[in-house]
């Protein structure tokens, strides 16, 4: 059979089970954390409690988490493997790729096709294939699948560049591909139509955040092209209610679109976004943000609504299976 990378090496990916698609561990900023962390990050309590958190989660029956932390995102593989270390009933996938809304990495301003230091194929692809066939950095751990971002809805140069790096990559390796998208501004149409133009295989490519949205005429049209939809973002409830968010799983479910859709959350133990307290904040604005909202609320609420254990299994179980699948 075949498999995929995890943190603690490859397994069949027929045991990933229950497969939360869009989590992160931690999103903190390497140089942010090693200039400005003191004072409010203590390294062994975070691991402790990210720790807790993925053994409740596992718990609940999910065997696998997908995290999509890459480079601007502030990865940090050695963190992970340490929490992994002390989970061994879940697996964790790691990514490569690039985050960011406008820009490539400066260290590749002048490196690349047509630039100043004209370099073909694009090394900042080179560096994804890298993390995907021989390891990221040198922790022995490989890249499973690619992650990058286009959040507005006039992408720059440079988010175009870093998404064909990324559809090359996918090329390369036959490693699957997430993107973020902004489902508002319905930036996944473009993703999709630019992948097609890199000859991308759309049946291994999720559109990320698509719950963010209830426009059921552009999330069949995502799912026509061959897509998945991430309806990953359950607990982001400032973004859309999960009321909201169960009604359109339910629709697509009802149109035969289970097979096109994934489930997560995109929660993390900690982000460095939202000040030096994540945890008050997220704690008080955000309640169900966390990676046990799915299991505890949404599956009793897709159920209630009529959508069959069958098509629970579908995106929870053979979707991640198959996307994984090479």
């Amino acid at each position: 059979m075949p498999t995929v990378e995890t943190v603690r090496g490859a397994v069949d990916v027929s045991d990933l089970g229950q497969t939360l698609m869009h989590e992160h561990l931690f999103a903190v900023g390497v140089e942010y954390l090693a200039n400005y962390g003191a004072g409010w990050w203590d390294e062994e309590k975070q691991v402790a409690d990210a720790v807790a958190r993925l053994r409740s989660v596992a718990a609940k029956g999910v065997r696998t988490l997908v995290d999509p932390t890459v480079w601007g995102l502030g990865r940090y593989i050695p963190r992970v493997q340490r929490v992994c270390e002390q989970v061994p009933e879940l697996n964790v996938i790691v990514a490569s790729g690039y985050y960011h809304y406008t820009a490539v990495p400066l260290q590749f301003l002048n490196r690349g096709p047509g630039l100043l230091l004209d370099e073909s194929p694009d090394p900042l692809g080179g560096l994804f294939v890298r993390d995907i066939t021989e390891g990221i950095a040198d922790t022995g751990v490989k890249a499973a699948f690619l992650k990058c971002a286009v959040e507005h809805a006039d992408p720059t140069p440079d988010v175009e560049r870093v998404l064909r790096a990324v559809a090359y990559a996918h090329r390369e390796t036959g490693a699957p591909i997430t993107v973020h998208t902004n489902a508002h501004q319905q930036t996944g149409r473009w993703v999709v139509d630019v992948l097609r133009s890199e000859q991308a295989d759309l049946s291994k490519v999720v559109v990320g955040h698509s719950g963010d949205s209830g426009d059921l005429d552009y999330l069949v049209e995502l799912a026509d092209a061959g897509a998945l939809l991430g309806m990953d973002r359950f607990g982001i409830d400032a973004y859309r209610s999960t009321a909201d968010r169960v009604a359109t799983i339910v629709s697509l479910c009802e149109r035969g679109y289970a097979e096109r859709m994934v489930l997560s959350h995109d929660a993390m133990c900690w982000i460095d976004w939202f000040g030096d307290d994540f945890t008050a904040v997220r704690d008080a604005a955000l309640p169900n943000w966390h990676y046990e909202h799915i299991h505890d609320d949404v599956l009793p609420a897709l159920r209630e609504a009529g959508v069959s254990d069958k098509d629970i299994d579908t995106m929870l179980v053979d979707n991640p299976r198959r996307y994984f699948t090479r």
